[in-house]
């Protein structure tokens, strides 16, 4: 009688031996990340949290808070543009930067939101890259295959937007008082969220 000398795995070592595949995979694919933190985003792992966020401000207290918070920003033309200018519209922006995995995982997503949004007068999308290279980020984007409206620093970002950490998201409102904020990658594109800007323009 011959014997089966195959080795044999049990169930707990196939598991490890994947997870270690993984690690590897994340260590030296850096794509590979992303495409995992997409796919986590994807089961609803990563939803931007809007249950604390506000939808309605006082007027006189939202002068007070924008007028000590803002930043300069410039276009992909150069223009710059203070925060403070954008009053009358509901301002979604994006703190990221090409060397991040977790924004890039998450631009998609904030595609997604645009599109599902619409073009509307009174909200605005701005995604900056904070490392103030604006031919850096466009030819980066371009690579992703993505259409985003990028900006760059021309001032000092609040710590109250982005205490060093990136990803980081903030949403002012039409007074143009910080209403939302999120640190770390979120599914921008999730149906709550976009309801949430949705409200603040109705306002």
């Amino acid at each position: 009688m011959m014997t089966d000398n195959k080795p044999r795995f049990s169930l707990g070592s196939k598991i490890i031996y994947g997870v270690l595949v993984i690690l590897i995979l994340l260590m030296f694919w850096p794509a590979s990340r992303a495409v995992l933190q997409q796919g986590l985003m994807k089961i609803g792992l990563f939803k931007p949290k809007v249950e604390n966020a506000s939808t309605t401000t006082d007027a006189h207290t939202s002068e007070l808070a924008a007028a000590n918070e803002g930043v300069t920003l410039a276009d992909v033309n150069g223009k710059s543009i203070h925060t403070s200018e954008l009053k009358g519209k509901v301002v979604f922006i994006n703190f990221w930067a090409t060397w991040c995995g977790p924004c890039v995982a998450e631009m998609p997503s904030i595609q997604k939101l645009i599109a599902k949004i619409g073009q509307q007068d009174d909200m605005e999308f701005m995604l900056v890259e904070v490392e103030g290279d604006m031919n850096v980020a466009q030819d980066f984007l371009k690579k992703q295959k993505l259409d985003l409206p990028v900006f760059v620093p021309e001032s000092e970002i609040p710590s109250t937007w982005m205490s060093g950490a990136i990803p980081a998201t903030v949403v002012l409102d039409k007074h143009g008082q910080r209403v939302f904020t999120h640190k770390g990658m979120a599914d921008y594109s999730d149906p709550e969220f976009v309801d949430y800007l949705k409200k603040l323009a109705s306002k």
